[in-house]
């Protein structure tokens, strides 16, 4: 049975969360048993998501959120499949997930990049992943918008084109493909607003600014840019504040080095090793917010360390999450019993992205 972790949820219906890592054997517990909503599943979620936990949850998610092993051309630690066997499988992923979803639900997946072995030649195999993805049979989905998440603490690499012969940049994003079986999902970017820039604070008190045509050819009105949104609009991109170019003004840029967070300390009070590619909390947060309500579903097939789960848990929505590495399972107790979880956001410049 699932064990319970400390701390409550305001999540209406919810109490706890769990962690339910009970053996497999036979037909599962979770697929012959009501799912529980705040709940952290150690098993395979292809077979998990197959079943009957399929059928229990179908269209019901409002936001699936993950980031799963990227398509590499070398094998990783945690399990990597690669070239044409990768696209089958991620492509049969879109036909497992997309029932899932409410009639206005979203899928955000995130995908880094890859290189040929040997090569200093990007790999066409990420792009080919997303677009079996998308066009997958009977999935029914579409593309609504590609982000780039830039981690700026990410190391050199691939190291010899990077630092050895100098030949190429630091390879330091990921794409976040946001995709739904609807042309208009739910969302609104009202929740994830960007702080004003200085030099907009300073127009708003002014009251004034260049109106006119402007050289693309558009038309700026007198009081276009006069009304106080509480925050500009998000981008889809890294935005950098021009009066200071170490500051990250868009919520979709940060490293994922922080080494003084309370998950981080845990685990080295702990002498745990972090999953090797956890997924930022800020993009975790953004896309929660800007995809979801309060009390709404979110699921993570792909949970690692459970960074969506914990997040979704402190905005107040509903969550499953599932992990296939028993290894993370104390990692994803560390996330929920972190003290810090329900504090208020800050929502202010920086994120990036498994989980």
């Amino acid at each position: 049975m699932p064990k319970p972790v400390s701390g409550e949820s305001s999540v209406p219906h919810t109490q706890h969360a769990t962690i339910d890592s009970s053996p497999l054997t036979g037909q599962t517990n979770v697929n012959s048993q009501p799912y529980a909503c705040n709940s952290y599943y150690v098993r395979d979620s292809v077979e998990l998501l197959s079943g009957s936990l399929g059928q229990q949850l179908k269209g019901t998610v409002q936001l699936l959120l993950t980031s799963p092993p990227f398509p590499l051309n070398d094998k990783k630690r945690y399990g990597n499949k690669m070239g044409n066997e990768y696209l089958e499988w991620f492509s049969h992923l879109a036909t497992i997930w997309s029932p899932l979803l409410t009639p206005t639900g979203s899928i955000v997946v995130e995908l880094g990049n890859a290189w040929e072995p040997g090569r200093p030649v990007q790999s066409l195999l990420p792009l080919k992943a997303i677009l079996s993805f998308v066009e997958a049979p009977n999935a029914d989905l579409r593309l609504c918008q590609e982000f780039v998440c830039h981690n700026p603490a990410r190391l050199p690499t691939p190291a010899q084109w990077v630092t050895v012969e100098h030949i190429r940049a630091v390879d330091s994003f990921t794409h976040v493909w946001w995709m739904s079986r609807s042309d208009k999902p739910k969302s609104n970017t009202r929740q994830v607003l960007r702080p004003y820039s200085s030099s907009m604070k300073e127009l708003l008190a002014k009251g004034t600014y260049n109106a006119g045509k402007r050289p693309s050819g558009h038309a700026i009105g007198k009081t276009s840019f006069l009304k106080d949104n509480g925050g500009s609009l998000p981008h889809n991109v890294l935005g950098v504040d021009p009066e200071d170019p170490q500051e990250a003004i868009n919520l979709l840029s940060a490293s994922n080095t922080t080494s003084t967070d309370y998950f981080s300390r845990r685990c080295r009070e702990l002498g745990l090793t972090p999953h090797p590619a956890r997924m930022s909390s800020k993009l975790a947060e953004f896309f929660i917010r800007f995809l979801t309500e309060p009390g709404d579903l979110v699921l993570d097939p792909f949970a690692g360390s459970n960074t969506t789960g914990a997040y979704a848990q402190k905005l107040d929505r509903q969550w499953i999450s599932i992990e296939v590495d028993r290894e993370y399972e104390r990692q994803a107790e560390i996330r929920l019993e972190n003290p810090e979880r329900c504090d208020q956001p800050k929502v202010r410049g920086g994120t990036h992205g498994n989980s």
